[in-house]
């Protein structure tokens, strides 16, 4: 089965944008700030390329034109960048056209603020999600809070490996956060499996100026 993975990194920012202006700093998205020699964004690709994927898709929305003039020339060949249009769209327009570009059996959905989460942890994932006794109505999942065979999908979002066409059902004609979206998938009888961390900062994503700090700690 071929797997693609799906990057959103389309959002407005306005978080990590407050907290900017309340320190008096210069406004910057959160996805090209620097992460070790790299940036917030290259770190999660780069972390994405390394496992067992077969194309990298990343959505862009908001500030599409800084975060390509920051990071676009170093991924001529291996990743594929596509914008929302219009922009102003939730999270589930973002993944659902990202998936719509893609012609994967299925889908690794990440985050572009989760450049802590390993390859290790993806590989994971896809190794549970080809695994299953019915891969197409399985979702391997990175856990929040118990791990093993889930019993709810309440509090669950990216990452997470599903099924790319049974997954665009759900997300076609929506325009909301994903969490709503997966209990529905959830209560139609889907398998939903939490993968353990490798680490607790796997399960940091960067929304505020502290997150982000923490992550470089």
């Amino acid at each position: 089965m071929s797997i693609s993975t799906i990057i959103t990194a389309a959002g407005k920012n306005s978080r990590m944008r407050k907290d900017q202006i309340s320190r008096n700093m210069d406004l910057k998205n959160k996805l090209i700030l620097p992460f070790g020699d790299k940036t917030v964004l290259e770190t999660t690709i780069d972390n994405a390329l390394s496992a067992n994927i077969d194309e990298c898709i990343v959505v862009l929305g908001h500030y599409a034109s800084e975060i390509k003039e920051a990071i676009c020339d170093n991924y001529d060949s291996s990743v594929k960048f596509i914008e929302n249009n219009p922009v102003d769209v939730g999270l589930s327009t973002s993944l659902f056209n990202g998936l719509s570009n893609s012609g994967c059996d299925y889908a690794l959905c990440i985050t572009g603020d989760q450049p802590t989460v390993t390859t290790e942890t993806f590989n994971k994932m896809i190794e549970v999600s080809q695994n299953s006794d019915n891969p197409e109505k399985t979702i391997s999942i990175l856990r929040r809070r118990k791990y093993g065979l889930l019993d709810t999908a309440e509090g669950l979002g990216m990452p997470f490996v599903a099924h790319r066409k049974n997954l665009m059902k759900y997300l076609e004609n929506e325009d909301d956060n994903l969490n709503p979206i997966l209990r529905k998938i959830f209560d139609d009888g889907y398998v939903f499996y939490g993968i353990k961390e490798k680490n607790k900062k796997e399960l940091l994503n960067i929304n505020h100026y502290e997150d982000y700090l923490n992550l470089l700690d």
